[in-house]
């Protein structure tokens, strides 16, 4: 039998038409995307600054490199959010457009929740261990004092290494900040004991002993001082250390 010869189907072509279709498309959203990114609508007018008490709307501008007139779709919030997070008054920060004009820029500021004895004077620290302020003497102290400890060679931007330090820090951060504004001094009597003071007018000693079950300690160490401004008998100390608290009345 003579083979029969199948016949190639010709390859298909592109259509014009469907290439040009394509570049229409391409073309016009193109010109969206231009008309979104200049368009005086969506011009930066405004900065918002959420949650600071130091940062200005000017620092933000200033820090970020940004300015009032500015196509605000050619804003990298993201670009933005990582200049601003290089200074050292804040600790996060979140940055979004807000439409039609406004940047809104969110911010954690660093607070100092503790003094430390150093060097070459006194170093206040924030709740992650980093320095936020420094100085040779001693100033009116509205945050509790941590002593039994001194760090060296370190400076406003420095983090704090001490291992006992940073777990007092851990401690701390889980105190409300009533509490914490109700201590003044924290102290490390041993490597494994610490005792904090209260700033009231007779001193109240808060014996938190081992640095261990901390969440535990904390909750009762917020009770503690919420009850003691109602608290008709004057306490001597209070001791964590034991399965419930022992509460040493003064004499």
């Amino acid at each position: 039998m003579a083979e029969i010869k199948k016949k190639k189907r010709p390859a298909p072509k592109k259509s014009g038409r469907r290439l040009f279709k394509g570049f229409i498309f391409l073309l016009i959203c193109g010109v969206i995307l231009g008309f979104v990114v200049y368009s005086p609508i969506f011009t930066l007018t405004e900065i918002r600054v959420i949650g600071a008490n130091e940062i200005t709307a000017e620092d933000v501008k200033k820090i970020a490199n940004i300015y009032i007139g500015e196509p605000l779709f050619r804003l990298e919030t993201d670009q933005v959010a990582g200049r601003l997070s290089k200074d050292l008054r804040i600790e996060e920060v979140t940055v979004r457009r807000s439409l039609p004009h406004t940047l809104e820029v969110t911010v954690k500021e660093r607070k100092p929740i503790a003094t430390i004895v150093c060097n070459y004077g006194y170093l206040d620290i924030d709740r992650q261990g980093k320095i936020v302020d420094s100085y040779k003497t001693l100033k009116n102290m509205q945050i509790p004092m941590i002593t039994g400890a001194t760090v060296k060679d370190l400076y406003i931007g420095d983090d704090v290494d001490n291992p006992l330090v940073k777990k007092i820090l851990e401690f701390m951060q889980k105190l409300d900040e009533k509490s914490i504004n109700k201590l003044s001094e924290i102290a490390i009597v041993s490597e494994d004991y610490i005792v904090a003071y209260t700033n009231t007018e007779k001193s109240v000693q808060i014996r938190i002993g081992k640095i261990e079950r901390l969440d535990e300690k904390a909750r009762l160490t917020d009770d503690f001082l919420r009850d003691l401004e109602t608290n008709p008998n004057p306490v001597e100390y209070v001791d964590f250390n034991y399965t419930a608290p022992f509460i040493k009345l003064a004499q």
